[in-house]
């Protein structure tokens, strides 16, 4: 089967819009509240929605980080090669605040989890939400669930959810690819 569009351009950004109207709904002037996107594509959403968020909220401070989940992962030790990590740019603390966790693609819920241990490095936060562009609904291996959902799709074991950023692929676009068996 080939690869199919599901989300163009047009659409990726609504969406991106919506998201950020519902994290202004639960989260007012985010005075008590901090974005941090999963290295590395959750940080290209998370880039988008602080954008959005400080057009719509000139005068709120959005605290914003980028975090690796590389070494927090239960596979680390199960590849053939060692891993390459990304950075984590986290410059705040999050003890007792309300933290919004931001991902590209909710799939198995492992990186997730490994993001859920790597923030507790930071401080202990109040809450901690997940937003996600995409959910890969009835593939989760552990019981995790996005607050904020851009898309919820269903997919097949054998196909791929590939996300395209304009910064990286020229365009905001999201494919499912079936993958070569």
């Amino acid at each position: 089967m080939p690869s199919r569009l599901i989300i163009d351009q047009s659409l990726f950004q609504i969406t991106i819009s919506r998201l950020c109207y519902q994290l202004i709904e639960n989260h007012d002037d985010f005075s008590n509240t901090v974005l941090i996107g999963m290295q590395p594509r959750g940080t290209y959403l998370l880039d988008r929605i602080s954008e959005h968020l400080k057009d719509s909220l000139p005068k709120a401070k959005i605290n914003k980080g980028n975090l690796d989940v590389t070494f927090f992962r239960d596979d680390f030790g199960r590849r053939d090669t060692l891993p390459t990590a990304s950075e984590t740019d986290i410059d705040f603390i999050v003890e007792g605040k309300n933290v919004i966790l931001i991902d590209d693609v909710l799939y198995t819920g492992r990186t997730i989890r490994a993001g859920l241990d790597a923030i507790l490095a930071f401080g202990r936060p109040k809450n901690v939400e997940l937003l996600v562009l995409v959910n890969r609904k009835f593939s989760r291996q552990l019981p995790i669930q996005a607050d904020y959902v851009g898309h919820q799709i269903d997919t097949l074991s054998t196909e791929r959810v590939e996300v395209k950023w304009k910064e990286l692929d020229k365009k905001d676009e999201v494919w499912i690819e079936t993958l070569k068996q």
